[in-house]
């Protein structure tokens, strides 16, 4: 099955196209159901930042990745993490250190659903944290490289809505039949409606991109460090060996866009 190309987007896959789902409950809590989009964990999204399949979600600013806008924090835990990875960046790691230092600092107040919430700031149209194409330490995210260089995990020193992405995660207590309730954590694919009404403005968007799902590991096992945060390392592990097992009897719903950059 050959889903349609987004209709305002011939570069992406149509949003709406059959997935496959799977249920178990976490091994460490009973109380604990999650639900799993099988078709985005088997497919081959891979993050192209820095290549040409990379187009930016803003028009004319490919080299700016999804770093466009900054990053919404969620909570004080979030700040008190990028502050102490903050504290870890010098002038070799950081292109605009001095400026976010200075007296504006890095974090600015923005509207976020109806509130104001802390986010990164931007400077001339990019995340302060986006080392740019022509700094000598490396394009891309100072927080992001400074992890790399360290040989920890980015997720340690990035902003959550940052190492998150793709994946999205939502939470919500049921009740069951016999009016017990449990926990439900589902795992799936941040497509450009995760952004909300806004994300049909963005001029390109990766997850639904043939040209991003080209990686050599699946989701499941690339974003393996993500995944385990998000669910706690036995819920991983039977999430890893659920999705194993699938691929030997064959997935039925296969995310069109892995099936487009495969079988182009």
């Amino acid at each position: 099955m050959t889903a349609a190309q987004h209709p305002s987007r011939p570069g992406e896959v149509d949003l709406d196209f059959p997935r496959e789902w799977v249920e178990f409950y976490d091994p460490d809590n009973p109380e604990h159901l999650i639900a799993a989009d099988l078709t985005w964990l088997l497919s081959r999204w891979t993050c192209v930042f820095g290549t040409p399949a990379c187009l930016g979600i803003t028009a004319g600013r490919p080299d700016d990745g999804c770093c466009s806008h900054g990053a919404f924090l969620c909570d004080d835990d979030d700040r008190a993490n990028l502050d102490d990875a903050v504290a870890q960046l010098t002038a070799d790691d950081w292109q605009l250190r001095d400026k976010g230092l200075g007296k504006k600092g890095y974090l600015e107040y923005d509207e976020n659903d109806g509130e104001q919430q802390l986010r990164t700031r931007t400077v001339k149209g990019a995340c302060i944290f986006l080392n740019r194409s022509d700094f000598p330490g490396g394009a891309g995210c100072a927080l992001h490289l400074k992890a790399m260089r360290l040989g920890v995990e980015p997720l340690t020193m990035k902003p959550e809505v940052c190492w998150q992405l793709p994946i999205r995660r939502s939470q919500e207590w049921i009740t069951r039949p016999d009016e017990t309730e449990v926990l439900k954590t589902t795992i799936t694919e941040f497509d450009r409606r995760g952004w909300g009404p806004g994300g049909e403005d963005l001029n390109w968007y990766c997850s639904g991109a043939p040209g991003a799902h080209i990686g050599t590991r699946q989701v499941w096992q690339s974003l393996a460090p993500e995944l385990t945060e998000l669910l706690g390392a036995k819920a991983y592990a039977e999430l890893a060996a659920i999705c194993s097992r699938r691929n030997e009897l064959g997935l039925v719903a296969v995310h069109p866009a892995t099936a487009a950059a495969t079988h182009p």
